[in-house]
């Protein structure tokens, strides 16, 4: 009896112990996150296509996530998966999947690790959309 009493401690205790670890990871994920910038911004979206030409677009926007005013202007478009919009197609131009293409967002040069979606927007901010080769 003592055995069990024991064992049914130590699985409660851990459970608990789950718990607060979970919490806490939520709690830093909810103050790390990229925060997004309300009222009108003026942004800017280079295209560099297949062959290497450049086609600039500005943008007057309130919307506060990349994801939207590409999609508000219909200059993408893509599917909608777990992670927010997979791009497919930018500015009539679209990714051969069989030769391994894809669109690849930066903003100044560096490589974002959120999707357009997840990309909250700043006035001022320089986006390049470029059509990459290989996985």
């Amino acid at each position: 009896m003592k055995t069990e009493k024991k064992s049914y401690g130590k699985i409660i205790l851990a459970l608990a112990m789950l718990l607060v670890v979970i919490v806490a990871l939520l709690a830093v994920y909810r103050f790390t996150r990229p925060g997004s910038e309300s009222g009108a911004k003026t942004i800017t979206i280079d295209v560099i296509h297949r062959d290497a030409s450049l086609k600039a677009f500005n943008y007057h926007t309130d919307r506060e996530f990349l994801g939207e005013v590409l999609t508000d202007e219909a200059l993408v478009s893509g599917e909608s998966g777990p992670y927010g919009l997979f791009i497919t197609t930018v500015d009539g131009e679209t990714a051969d999947d069989a030769a391994q293409e894809w669109w690849c967002i930066t903003r100044d040069g560096e490589i974002l690790n959120t999707s357009a979606d997840q990309t909250p927007i700043a006035d001022g901010d320089k986006y390049e959309l470029t059509l990459t080769t290989g996985y």
